[in-house]
């Protein structure tokens, strides 16, 4: 199990949602979106996570939004931490990044195509932090022994894994549900990521996406019994300036977390 703030995941506790716009785009959509999962959360009572990201350093197009400049997006990052009293999540790509994002985030993120940077892994292990690694598109379920073991050499074991999918021919992820009950059996908790695992990569100079089969793949996961459910959620995805193709707009909340929090309760009364 481990703790964030005062929420608790895994062993059995309930399903906690990590969620938030992709990137960090201006200060309005941010504080809003953030405000309103909040108030969903908190009327649910399931524990919230906010995420976003400063930075996406990983784009299909030279031409692609990467985030506004560095002091201004942690400002607004900041900013929501400390007026909605929320743990924060938020992605590294460098070791350098590393211990910068460990000076205000709650959450270090790994992104999936640089889960087996082994000076990246323990840069991260080092701050001390939760580290939530996204298993790569690229890797087995199994292959996350070794991410583990890497994190673990810094003495750190605040470990979250999450899936997203796994690349299936070309522009395609596909998603086997064997993978979140194989990554359990390390003995951390497991995060489902249902909208990066429904991305159609670099299709032209943007990722394309099938948003309609998020919730398909939320209330599977959750059925197999995971720790946490990642959303990436956006008042207008298709006008949002990253993952346009492939977050849940903010105002299909609620209902879906509905029935998420019945399955998950469903589940675990009845291990």
């Amino acid at each position: 199990m481990i703790t964030i703030k005062n929420i608790k995941i895994g062993n059995g506790n309930p399903i906690v949602l990590i969620a938030g716009p992709c990137v960090v785009e201006n200060e309005t959509i941010t504080m809003n979106t953030a405000n309103e999962i909040k108030k969903i959360t908190s009327e649910l009572k399931i524990p919230f996570i906010f995420k976003s990201s400063y930075k996406k350093a990983n784009r299909t197009s030279i031409n692609s939004f990467t985030g506004l400049e560095y002091s201004e997006a942690v400002r607004i990052l900041k900013k929501v931490k400390n007026e909605f009293d929320l743990p924060l999540l938020t992605d590294v790509h460098t070791e350098k990044e590393a211990e910068l994002a460990a000076e205000f985030a709650d959450v270090i993120q790994i992104p999936a195509f640089l889960s087996r940077q082994t000076d990246l892994l323990i840069a991260a292990g080092k701050t001390g932090k939760v580290i939530n690694v996204k298993k790569g598109q690229f890797l087995a379920p199994d292959d996350m022994i070794h991410v583990i073991t890497k994190i673990e050499s810094t003495g750190n074991k605040n470990i979250l894994l999450t899936e997203r999918g796994t690349t299936f021919g070309y522009h395609d992820l596909v998603v086997d549900m064997r993978s979140l009950e194989i990554m359990k059996s390390f003995g951390f908790p497991v995060i489902m990521d249902a909208t990066h695992s429904v991305q159609m990569p670099s299709k032209g100079e943007k990722t394309g996406g099938q948003p309609e089969f998020i919730p398909v793949l939320a209330r599977a996961a959750t059925a197999v019994g995971i720790d946490g459910l990642f959303l990436e959620v956006h008042p207008n995805p298709s006008n949002a300036l990253s993952d346009a193709a492939s977050q849940l707009p903010l105002n299909k909340l609620f209902d879906l977390l509905v029935v998420i929090i019945n399955i998950d309760k469903l589940i675990k009364n009845a291990k």
